[in-house]
């Protein structure tokens, strides 16, 4: 494929790799039989110098063989899993009606502020170490470190949670005829969950396409039911409205204590929606696709947990039997089926949430095992074991020690399943704010240093927000972080204080550690690194984004739906 190429001769396929198989070569892909620019390598003879490569400069071998579709559907439910599905149970129960609604509307708010910033660096550097990476690049390499461990850490231990939640799904269908041991369901999904994210990762995400548009779906379901359950269609059969929300201690049960227990709950529900700029590294075209993805989260957020918890809050009464149980959590997704319909219908959700932990947990694994890689190029672990990749391009030994860590899920064995969840959906939660709070406080340094260096009008993506977004998370999360354990002061209890709180003494304790050994300080602005790991567009991909912009009418909507959907 030349530079002469007209753009009108570009015809719009509804999948870049399904065009035809037998046209790949190693990291090359096609667009409707025609060879297109991979990402990594340029395909054109006369692009052969580096100055051409949009990847010359960026440290990581992985294949960009993730498509529209798969970034797009993964953005938009990949990431829900036990956090909604589960933990919305015992928050309705501790917070009441008005608390749980209101505590994941707040929480959304942060999360989208959060990925606006992510999405302004992202854009700029595609890279698989995302918002770990830049934390080096743009603060020190201590606040790096404890970073990286800390959300590496957070994923293996979302992989062990999904699959001790697994345990607490399958609770469902337990009866005096019914002794399936439980532990072996969890070790058959832990194998296959390897199975999809070591060899390729074209074979993760087209795993999660199908396992997020079922999840789509069966939500949709979900706020229908909701709506016939509440004008009547119930057990009781009467009309129920807003009669939850003030029944008995609703609609803030508990008063302030019980509305900042839910913090950590809602930011377990959350969390990994800033892991999908971790698919930057292998997403083809990432500069027009991850705005896109951006821009989805405002109405991810808004759709699939506000109004699920609004629903769940008019349909469920917060002392509803069963919700508050440590060996069975009850899903109130379940329940409204189950209210709408016969035990089948219940059976039915049960299923579709028993997929969406094995997709969360998926989710979890690629997460993990894309930091432990990148901790491998920082420097932080040895890069010739850590950071190698089969000829898929698949990090294969990052994936295995991520897979790996992630089996202590078996404890709950020993520890009780609905307990253990407990413990780790609390660590996760804290994990994630961790998280949130360093990507702010990156955010400004980012735009700081660019203003500095004179380059802020190289952003493809700006954060409107800038520079009270960003203030405003600092600020806000350090708040919630500090007051979300207050239920374990009154009565005091150890288990819970350590849960809340134990990520807090992890964290700096890394960041002292590694500042000790090397006695780094944060870069200064002028001194900041813009160049390596920053993605140029080619010419092919320049003329390629140039036809899709100006498509118009049918063509336009088929390529619309090809990136969301077929």
């Amino acid at each position: 494929m030349s530079n002469t190429t007209n753009s009108d001769d570009i015809s719009v396929s509804s999948d870049f790799s399904n065009a035809s198989l037998s046209h790949l070569k190693k990291n090359k892909y096609v667009y409707n039989e025609e060879p297109i620019l991979e990402g990594s390598k340029t395909l054109d003879s006369q692009h052969t110098n580096t100055n051409f490569d949009p990847e010359a400069n960026i440290r990581e071998d992985l294949t960009r063989a993730l498509q529209p579709r798969h970034i797009n559907m993964i953005s938009i439910a990949g990431i829900i899993g036990t956090g909604l599905y589960l933990s919305t149970s015992k928050s309705l129960h501790q917070g009441g009606p008005a608390s749980l609604f209101m505590n994941y509307t707040i929480l959304g708010g942060v999360v989208y502020l959060t990925m606006l910033c992510l999405g302004e660096m992202s854009t700029y550097m595609p890279i698989s170490g995302s918002f770990c990476s830049y934390a080096r690049k743009f603060g020190s390499e201590s606040f790096a470190c404890a970073l990286m461990w800390n959300y590496w850490f957070n994923d293996a231990v979302s992989v062990a949670s999904d699959l001790t939640a697994l345990q607490l799904v399958l609770d469902y269908w337990k009866s005096s005829d019914n002794h399936f041991p439980y532990w072996a369901a969890s070790l058959l999904f832990w194998f296959f969950v390897l199975l999809l994210n070591v060899i390729s990762v074209k074979l993760y995400g087209e795993a999660e396409y199908w396992l997020a548009l079922l999840k789509v779906i069966a939500i949709i379901i979900f706020f229908i039911l909701g709506i016939v359950v509440n004008v009547g269609h119930n057990p009781q059969h009467e009309y129920i409205g807003f009669k939850y929300w003030t029944h008995g201690d609703a609609p803030f049960v508990d008063g302030f204590k019980g509305f900042a227990s839910l913090f950590v709950s809602a930011s377990f529900a959350y969390g990994g929606t800033e892991s999908i700029t971790l698919t930057n590294g292998e997403a083809f075209n990432p500069v027009r696709n991850t705005p896109k993805v951006i821009k989805t989260v405002f109405w991810r957020i808004l759709v699939f947990y506000v109004f699920s918890t609004f629903f769940i809050a008019m349909c469920i009464p917060y002392d509803y039997p069963g919700l508050a149980t440590k060996s069975v959590m009850t899903s109130p997704f379940t329940l409204v089926f189950q209210m709408a319909g016969a035990k089948g219908a219940g059976s039915f959700m049960n299923a579709v949430i028993m997929t969406s932990v094995i997709s969360a947990c998926n989710h979890a694994l690629f997460a993990g095992s894309r930091i432990l890689y990148n901790m491998g190029l920082d420097g932080y672990l040895p890069a010739k074991f850590v950071s190698r990749t089969n000829r898929h391009k698949a990090p294969y030994v990052a994936v295995i020690i991520t897979w790996a860590v992630g089996g202590l899920c078996f404890g709950a064995s020993f520890v009780g399943a609905g307990t253990l969840w407990t413990w780790l959906q609390n660590i996760v939660g804290v994990s994630n704010q961790i998280a949130w709070w360093c990507i702010a406080i990156t955010s400004i340094r980012f735009r700081k240093g660019l203003e500095k260096q004179g380059k802020t009008h190289e952003l493809r993506f700006k954060n409107w927000t800038y520079p009270y977004g960003p203030y405003f998370l600092v600020v806000f999360v350090t708040f919630i972080i500090l007051i979300q354990g207050w239920s374990a002061f009154d009565p005091w209890n150890v288990s819970n204080f350590f849960s809340v709180y134990l990520e807090l003494f992890v964290f700096p304790v890394i960041y002292l550690i590694w500042w000790v050994w090397k006695r780094d300080w944060f870069v200064k602005y002028e001194d900041m690194d813009f160049e390596t790991d920053k993605y140029v567009e080619t010419t092919e991909i320049i003329e390629l984004n140039e036809h899709l912009d100006n498509l118009k009418g049918w063509k336009k909507t088929k390529q619309v739906m090809s990136d969301y959907f077929i």
